[in-house]
């Protein structure tokens, strides 16, 4: 990925305000919905996500300007991160750096006797039961090598494949988990270092991007709608984005600000395969003609009840 701060068109010394100002531009402008068929721009909403969740983290934005991370947010120290690449077996468990320990154990007491009876001259003797060379250890694995990527929120929701360019410059392409929440760590396995026994493995840690309009409530996505006075009073249809695309949504006349709609199966795919809501709040405002405002304000009645249940 090149350098954030150019694919979002701004300068180093932004603001916080600047850098969501200029992501929410291209966001508008190369939304996949309406790029379906402009691979290009798909792939640069990609990028401007990547580039805005990266300065928009305060700490991640520093890491960067100091060199200490590139723009897909990945440690530039080519060895990964610790000994162990970063995988979750980095510890002293059950595998440090890519070596299972449990391997190496069984293989220097014998493959299937305990660990305990080793140490004594009367333990297993082998496979034959006769007192010899003991097998040899397999060859251990290189270790993995740890990676971060960024999902767009779409991608997140709706589980779009991936692509991650791994430390040699090659592209794999995985798949991601239903469920997925930041944090969460997948395997590809054999993109890791090279070793005697074979490569290890890539441990990648997935973060879901920001979205200019969504948020994620569990596997609900929520989003408030402006709607007009009008709109509100007399009822209407309305385009309302979600992840899979625009969907015209019926606003019932009388609505008041705060009213939250559903639209059913538009959130997130959860961990039994099925997918969350899209809960839309909406949000009234006022026609900005002051002059409307105040003609309108003359002919409504007044409703003295509309703050009755606070008790004053």
């Amino acid at each position: 990925m090149t350098d954030p701060y150019s694919i979002l068109g701004v300068s180093k010394s932004a603001d916080e305000k600047a850098i969501k100002s200029a992501y929410r531009k291209l966001a508008k402008e190369l939304h996949p919905d309406k790029n379906k068929d402009n691979p290009k721009a798909t792939e640069r909403f990609s990028q401007a996500t990547q580039a805005y969740d990266l300065l928009s983290d305060k700490d991640k934005r520093g890491q960067y300007d100091r060199g200490e991370i590139d723009g897909d947010g990945n440690p530039k120290n080519p060895f990964g991160a610790g000994f162990g690449g970063g995988g979750p077996q980095g510890g002293f468990g059950g595998q440090a750096g890519g070596v299972d320990l449990g391997d190496i154990f069984e293989g220097l007491f014998g493959g299937g006797g305990s660990r305990q009876s080793a140490g004594g001259f009367g333990g297993d003797a082998g496979p034959q039961g006769s007192f010899g060379a003991r097998t040899a250890p397999p060859p251990a694995k290189g270790a993995n090598i740890a990676y971060e990527h960024l999902v767009a929120f779409t991608d997140a929701a709706t589980l779009n494949s991936q692509r991650i360019t791994l430390r040699d410059g090659k592209t794999v392409e995985f798949k991601l988990p239903a469920g997925l929440v930041t944090g969460q760590q997948i395997r590809i396995p054999g993109k890791g270092q090279p070793g005697p026994g074979g490569n290890g493995d890539a441990m990648v840690t997935l973060k879901i991007g920001k979205h200019p309009h969504f948020i994620r409530d569990g596997d609900n996505i929520r989003m408030d709608l402006p709607v007009g006075l009008k709109e509100a009073i007399m009822g209407a249809k309305i385009k309302v984005p979600t992840v899979d695309g625009a969907v015209m949504l019926t606003i019932p006349s009388g609505s008041n600000s705060g009213t939250t709609m559903r639209i059913p199966a538009r959130g997130f795919t959860g961990k039994n395969g099925a997918r969350g809501h899209q809960l839309v709040s909406l949000m009234i405002h006022l026609p900005n003609d002051t002059e409307a405002q105040k003609k309108l304000a003359e002919i409504l009645p007044d409703d003295a009840d509309v703050r009755s249940d606070l008790d004053v």
